[in-house]
Parts: C-alpha cells; structure tokens; sequence
C-alpha cells in the first residue's frame, strides 16, 4: 500500500512522516518553495523525540506519482483548496480511496462528487507549518488521534467489518504514533470537532483564546454552533467523551523555537487565505437555514477572510473591534 499525501503542510506532513518513519510507502505531493525544499533537504519533521530529517519522496502533480491500483489519497489540504485539489487528482485516481483528513464538514460531500470511496477522518493533530520543508507536532505519547470512517456515515457494521482498506489504514497509522480507531459515525466526531475550531479565527485575529473577552466569545460562537446543530438535527460527540478518547495519550509538549497558534493563526502568519469560510461560516450557513442567530460567528468569519485578504499579521484586532 502506498500513500500519497496530497497537502504536505501541518497536517499532512505530519502523518506523511510518520508513515514513512514508520517503514510505509509514502509520496508527500507539494508545490512551490515547499516542494523544493523538501526535495533538496527532505521533510524536517520535529516532535517530543526530537527533530529528524525524513528523504520522503515529493511529487507536485498526479503526472509525477502515477496513480496505481493498491494506493491511498490522504487528502489534507484547506478546505478552500479541496475542489482544485479534487478536480486536480480525480481523472488520474478517482477509482482509489480517498482519506480526507481535513477540518470541516464540507471536504467529505465535496469527494464523494469526483471519488467513489471515501472515508472521513477527524483530525485531532496539533502541528505547525510556519516554514518551507519544516512541520512540528508537538504531541506525545501520540503525535495525534485520527478517527476513520466511511462517507456516507453507517456503511461500516462492526468497527472494521468488511472494509480491509479502513483495516489496514488503522494498523498502518497506529504503528506510526498516533491512535485510529475505525467508527461507523465519523461525522459525528467531525461535527464536534467543528465546534473547537470555531474559535481558530479569534485566536488568528485576537491572540490567544484567553482572559474574560475572548472566552466569553469564544463560548459564545460554540454556543451558536450548538443551537445551529441541535436545530438542523446533527448529532455530535459530547466533550466527555472526546475528553475519555484522549486522556493520557495526546500531551502537548513545548518545542524551543516552535510557535504556538491554530491553523489559522499560521495562515495568517504565513500570509495564506484562511479556512474561516468553512468553519465559523459552517454555523453561519446552518444559522441562516434553520432561523438560530449566529451573530459571533457572522462576525469571525468576516473578520478572518478580511485580514486574511489585507495582508494583516494574527493578533491584529482588538475584541471590542469585532462588533459583537
């Protein structure tokens, strides 16, 4: 089995070079500054271990890999890059299963248009990508949790039954440090863990999620995310349970020299669009069908595509400054 990362940033750096640390066949597929870089130097990868230099094959188009029967697409771009991306790899590899191990709701439907078998994953990988060629992922004693499972939801009975890529999957990425369970309701975890990043765009615009403002806004726009998913009928785990799937396994760690900040915190820092749309603006669309006022959100997400459009660095706007 071969695994071809598509998104070599934060994330799928990560799991790429765990894989392959791992002994798995792995492609990291990149573009630009990133994509030389880690040809001439290879992917320097830093965790609680320490920092290692990885000679991961890199490819930038689906010409270079050649697509083939066995392999696996693990999908981990932004979501606003998913349909480029999709468009870009279905004609070469649209027969092959796709892993979309993204945040979000919106990547899974978005696949399952251009590929017939997709699995769904909720990532819970903090990692940075702040520099060409370097990812850091600062968790131990697993770098992250990836919770697998078909899409559409339901089509797994038992928690690997019938499906032997979603088997192999699994065993691959737990023996590369990190936990994989295989669930028949992956949406569900997705949906929850949507609910956390609705505040990545006020810790990109304000700074850190902390002190009475900014938590109480940060509770604020989950409080909407929650009246959006309860009036649109989608299910979502409890912070229990999410908390007993982590206890013990994922600490985070300090690395000198490594920032701290949400994946859009570094898209900002990076100068990048941002995935604000498709986050705090998941709850606005699900507000606005179902009559639940989303004001802190509405407010998120103008404020982090506005930023994001005028060059402006994170930590730029005050509280008070975003109206709500």
């Amino acid at each position: 089995m071969r695994y071809i990362v598509i998104g070599a940033g934060a994330v799928g750096g990560a799991i790429g070079g765990r894989l392959h640390q791992s002994g798995r066949d792995v492609v990291l597929v990149a573009r630009g500054a990133h994509a030389a870089a880690l040809r001439a130097g290879g992917l320097r990868l830093t965790t609680p271990e320490g920092r290692v230099t990885l000679p991961v094959p890199v490819a930038e188009s689906p010409e270079e890999v050649a697509p083939r029967e066995g392999d696996v697409l693990i999908l981990s771009v932004k979501t606003q890059d998913t349909q480029a991306a999709l468009a870009t790899w279905a004609e070469a590899a649209g027969d092959l299963p796709l892993f979309t191990a993204q945040n979000g709701v919106a990547n899974e439907p978005m696949a399952l248009r251009h590929f017939r078998r997709v699995h769904g994953v909720c990532v819970w990988l903090p990692s940075q990508f702040l520099e060409a060629g370097a990812v850091v992922a600062p968790c131990g004693p697993l770098t992250g949790i990836l919770h697998l499972g078909r899409y559409p939801e339901g089509s797994v009975e038992g928690p690997v039954e019938g499906d032997e890529t979603l088997r192999r999957v699994s065993e691959d990425l737990q023996d590369s440090h990190f936990g994989a369970p295989v669930v028949p309701d992956v949406m569900r975890w997705k949906y929850a863990k949507l609910l956390s990043n609705l505040g990545n765009a006020l810790e990109a615009l304000c700074g850190p999620v902390e002190g009475e403002a900014r938590t109480s806004l940060f509770h604020r726009a989950r409080d909407e995310g929650v009246a959006a998913l309860n009036a649109a009928g989608i299910p979502f785990t409890s912070s229990e349970e999410q908390a007993a799937a982590r206890e013990g396994r994922m600490t985070y760690h300090d690395i000198p020299g490594a920032e701290r900040g949400s994946s859009t915190w570094q898209s900002l820092r990076r100068g990048r669009s941002v995935e604000a749309d498709w986050l705090n603006g998941e709850v606005v669309l699900l507000g606005r069908r179902f009559g639940v006022p989303t004001p802190v959100n509405e407010a998120l997400q103008r404020h982090a595509t506005a930023a994001a459009h005028a060059g402006r660095p994170p930590g730029s706007l005050a509280p008070e400054e975003l109206g709500v």
